[in-house]
């Protein structure tokens, strides 16, 4: 071959279309520099017949890409994993690597959230060694979501800033782009900074949307995580919306996981906005669901769902059956958070019935479950009210006064002013008891006047 026809397959091999993409040239050259020195080559040997030794110094300099043909070509020159030259791990450690994680991503599904970050702890220095940048943003995303679920919420943020760097190569679609917006999303729910959340969901769905890839798991996710919000923000008609579009997308997958979660938000949904009724078919149909799944955990939260809506419909005896129910299955799968809340709801069951001292009880052990978890701030804050209130009618007014001041405390970082308004009720009607007319009437305006401020 002459030196004009190696030119033209030199500059072949340089023309960005025809590039391999992902592929960070840097890395590969000087992974091609070192086997080439390992197999006791020069460049010029490397080369043969079909390039020039120029066009090997390029890329070994980092400033050309090979095509996928030329890497399959230069990985069988040196006799070595085309998979190893291109990205510095071999098929089989590949497989490996993306047997682990999957592994600690079905754990994740499991709920067992503490075995799964572990696992993915692990993987961690073996992803990062293998320089390739997809894996590395699956065992980010997926270890983040793990640390998120079992409360280390800043941690699971930090992760997802790392992914969402990584995320900017060209190998990356919009829609890993978006689901890695979804996870942060999640974060900043359960930190409270709703309105952060809810900019962080709107950037995911519209470049979801955008990516032209199938990807409606990835919507329906972003659309029920998004009704939460709106319900938070109490805009009851826009959570509704974003839960019916959620509900239409997960019908069309068939996918019955997605479904029951869909229907599980639906049922809050309408509870909210007064559809008792309502909310109760959708809970129970999301039930019917997670049992077929066998996803012990999620009927527990069902049953807790149940029981309040029991309650509302005037069957106290009935929603303590249901709760219990919740509690002990929330026990059986070593969840704290949901045991916390059954007891929450089984504390406001008693109170509801005039059983202070069990209401006491119950309120009590919720708040030494969910201790220190700042992603439970709703549940902390309603299990001080309920404590309070307790004691409240049994004539222990300071300590009444504390529980509420926590609740408002809790509330406040919440930034949400109706369930601020619920505590300052709550310290009105204590004012009202010591025969502070004044105070009382003070704290009933300022309720009143928050709550106008609210869309239902």
């Amino acid at each position: 071959m002459d030196d004009g026809s190696a030119r033209i397959l030199e500059d072949a091999d340089t023309t960005p279309p025809e590039a391999t993409p992902g592929v960070p040239v840097s890395r590969l050259g000087d992974r091609l520099r070192s086997l080439r020195l390992a197999a006791g080559l020069t460049q010029t040997q490397l080369a043969g017949e079909r390039f020039s030794k120029e066009y090997i110094s390029q890329i070994e300099r980092g400033k050309t890409r090979p095509t996928d043909e030329t890497l399959g070509w230069l990985a069988g020159r040196l006799g070595v994993d085309e998979a190893f030259l291109a990205r510095g791990v071999s098929t089989d450690e590949r497989g490996r690597l993306e047997a682990l994680l999957a592994r600690a991503e079905a754990l994740s599904e499991s709920h067992r959230y503490d075995e799964a970050a572990e696992l993915f702890a692990l993987a961690r220095a073996d992803v990062a060694a293998a320089g390739s940048a997809e894996l590395e943003v699956r065992a980010l995303a997926g270890e983040a979501w793990a640390e998120s679920q079992r409360s280390d919420v800043r941690r699971a943020i930090e992760l997802l800033a790392v992914a969402r760097d990584l995320a900017e190569g060209p190998q990356f679609s919009d829609a890993d782009r978006a689901e890695l917006l979804f996870r942060l999303g999640v974060c900043r729910y359960k930190l409270s900074s709703i309105a952060t959340a809810v900019a962080l969901f709107d950037e995911a769905l519209d470049l979801a949307e955008r990516s032209g890839l199938p990807c409606d798991l990835l919507r329906a996710d972003i659309l029920g995580w998004r009704s939460r919000c709106r319900r938070r923000q109490r805009d009851f008609e826009a959570a509704r919306e974003d839960v019916e579009r959620a509900l239409e997308l997960a019908q069309g997958m068939d996918d019955r996981r997605v479904v029951a979660n869909t229907y599980f938000q639906a049922s809050l949904v309408a509870e909210r906005m007064g559809h008792w009724v309502l909310s109760r078919n959708y809970a129970q149909r999301a039930k019917a669901l997670y049992q077929e799944l066998n996803d012990e955990r999620n009927v527990g939260r069902m049953m807790m769902n149940l029981g309040g809506l029991h309650l509302l419909l005037g069957k106290p005896q009935q929603a303590i059956e249901h709760l219990k129910a919740s509690f002990a299955l929330a026990v059986e799968t070593g969840s704290r958070p949901d045991a916390a809340q059954a007891l929450g709801s089984l504390a406001t069951v008693h109170l509801h019935l005039a059983e202070y001292d069990a209401a006491d009880e119950h309120a009590r052990k919720a708040l030494e479950l969910l201790e220190g978890r700042e992603d439970y701030p709703d549940e902390v804050g309603q299990s001080y009210v309920v404590l309070g209130r307790a004691l409240l009618e049994r004539g222990r007014l300071d300590e009444a006064e504390e529980c509420f001041r926590a609740a408002d405390a809790v509330f406040e970082q919440m930034a949400s002013i109706s369930h601020r308004a619920g505590a300052w009720v709550a310290l009105g009607d204590l004012a009202s008891r010591r025969g502070d007319d004044c105070e009382a009437a003070r704290l009933y305006r300022n309720a009143a006047a928050a709550l106008q401020d609210i869309r239902f």
